[in-house]
């Protein structure tokens, strides 16, 4: 099949390459489109600022359902617990999460790409872009038909070529800990304390090499501020069965969108998806699955539109961004209402047990 933009160097060139550049560059290729990824990490498993966690959409409805078994553990059930750490735990019929090894995920990932024909650089960040002609010139790769920015809530790509930035974050901070085993490892803990989480919770799952636990607070970049990590293992140490003086193995850290950027996603064939769209979650900061499922349609929607079979891609990606206005409702109720006495007080009750339920289940859950 002839090339449909042989005056260009690559069809698209797509900035980073965590779950959204990879669906987008995935999609794009399979319409047979030189597609060129730049990815400023030597290794795609370093310095990750993801969880990980993938809800059962994205395994079942996603490229993600080749994932290789080692590199993924099936969790059925959640326990949420109040700041008081009284708890209660959810599950609904057939709903499960995976918990993943994510460092070799990124890293199979990019393997996927590569035996897909993609050319994926690592070790490239993206400096500048300038529009030429009908399309933009890449400074380090050349010409190309179709930019697409999917490099992360400071989005370098927004930056130099215009287009809204996401100013509504949370910022996180994840330790690892290999070889650790929870005592209630088939569930999904997460912990509501306005006190170590204001504007979110803590988490601690098991997953395939051990366990990940996790705390996040809402991003104030006048009076920014860590999450009390050691205070917050501390206080959950009991409930979760952790030793005092277990060290961890690694840590994650890094903004994560909560709010919608402050300008256009699209410009003339030019495109933001994932964390730089702000395709999240505002209230779980759940991203993977939205994200994939956006940059795979913009994936397609270029290749389709290059192949003269559909419409500019801009316009695609802008109707299937999800709004999550229910969610931004409750986003700022939490930020606005978040006490932990009536958490502590409620938490058992129907109502809270049915907040909960849409946040994790989409209102699928049943108490257990």
């Amino acid at each position: 099949m002839p090339h449909p933009t042989s005056a260009y160097d690559h069809d698209v060139v797509i900035v980073g390459a965590s779950f959204a550049g990879a669906a987008c560059a995935l999609a794009a290729a399979q319409y047979g489109l030189r597609v060129c990824v730049l990815e400023r990490k030597a290794d795609p498993g370093e310095r990750l600022h993801t969880t990980g966690i993938v809800v059962k959409e994205a395994i079942e409805q996603t490229w993600l359902c080749h994932m290789p078994e080692h590199l993924q553990q099936r969790v059925e059930r959640l326990r949420l617990y109040a700041p008081n750490l009284r708890s209660v735990r959810l599950a609904a019929p057939g709903y499960y999460f995976l918990t993943t090894d994510t460092p070799n995920l990124m890293r199979w990932l990019a393997a996927e790409l590569r035996a897909s024909g993609v050319d994926l650089r690592l070790q490239q960040s993206f400096s500048h872009a300038v529009r030429e002609g009908d399309g933009w010139q890449v400074e380090g790769a050349g010409r190309c038909a179709y930019l697409v920015g999917a490099d992360g809530a400071r989005s370098r790509v927004a930056q130099r070529t215009g287009l809204g930035q996401v100013r509504d974050m949370l910022y996180g901070v994840e330790r690892e800990f290999d070889g650790l085993h929870l005592g209630e490892g088939d569930a999904l803990h997460c912990f509501v304390s306005r006190h170590f989480a204001p504007g979110y919770i803590g988490w601690a799952a098991q997953n395939p090499t051990g366990v990940q636990l996790g705390l996040a607070l809402r991003h104030d970049p006048v009076r920014a501020c860590a999450p009390d990590m050691e205070g917050f293992i501390e206080h959950v140490r009991g409930v979760l069965g952790i030793a005092a003086d277990i060290s961890p193995s690694g840590t994650r850290a890094g903004l994560v969108p909560c709010g919608l950027p402050d300008g256009p996603i699209t410009g003339h064939r030019l495109i933001l998806t994932g964390d730089a769209a702000g395709i999240v979650s505002p209230l779980s900061a759940g991203g993977i699955h939205s994200s994939w499922r956006h940059g795979w349609a913009v994936g397609d929607a270029i290749g389709l539109h290059l192949r003269g079979k559909g419409p500019a891609a801009e316009q695609v990606a802008r109707r299937v961004a999800p709004s999550f206005r229910r969610k931004r409702v409750l986003r700022w109720a939490m930020d606005h209402l978040q006490r932990d006495w009536p958490v502590n007080a409620l938490l058992r009750t129907a109502a809270s047990r049915r907040v909960a339920e849409q946040i994790y289940f989409h209102r699928r859950g049943v108490r257990a």
